[in-house]
């Protein structure tokens, strides 16, 4: 009886390695799996050497700011000693006008207190949208 169970899994390990064997490799593929892992990092590396450099918008001008309003500092942050940086990332339409605010980092007390004046300002007209970074420091010392 165990003579059968021999003979079944090693006609099993047979069919897999069959099988095995008519998987192709891709062009260029490395045979062995140190070289796979290597290839495999150059692909992801070029794809996202790539996607970056496609999704990268540069801007050839700055936009000319008319109108600035500094932003408030809470005064419940201000008496706490509670300061930090806020990144912004606004969109600044054709016609000057802030159209869109994404907050990068900081203290969401705060990116509210500098979006709100953000939303105010206004900039030269211009052909095209725009986008730009903005960064304000909180101190509470000042």
């Amino acid at each position: 009886m165990l003579g059968k169970k021999a003979v079944k899994l090693e006609s099993s390990v047979r069919l897999s390695s069959q099988r095995s064997a008519e998987v192709r490799r891709a062009p260029g593929a490395p045979r062995n799996a140190s070289g796979l892992r290597g290839w495999l990092a150059y692909v992801v590396c070029t794809c996202a050497l790539v996607t970056g450099l496609w999704a990268q918008k540069t801007e050839k001008f700055t936009r000319k700011l008319i109108y600035r309003e500094n932003p408030g500092y809470p005064l419940t942050l201000r008496e706490a000693h509670i300061g930090g940086v806020v990144r912004l990332e606004i969109l600044i339409s054709a016609k000057g006008t802030v159209d869109q605010i994404s907050p990068l980092g900081g203290n969401p007390v705060l990116v509210e207190a500098a979006s709100n004046a953000v939303k105010k300002w206004k900039y030269a007209p211009a052909d095209a949208e725009s986008k730009t970074e903005v960064e304000f420091t909180f101190d509470p010392r000042r």
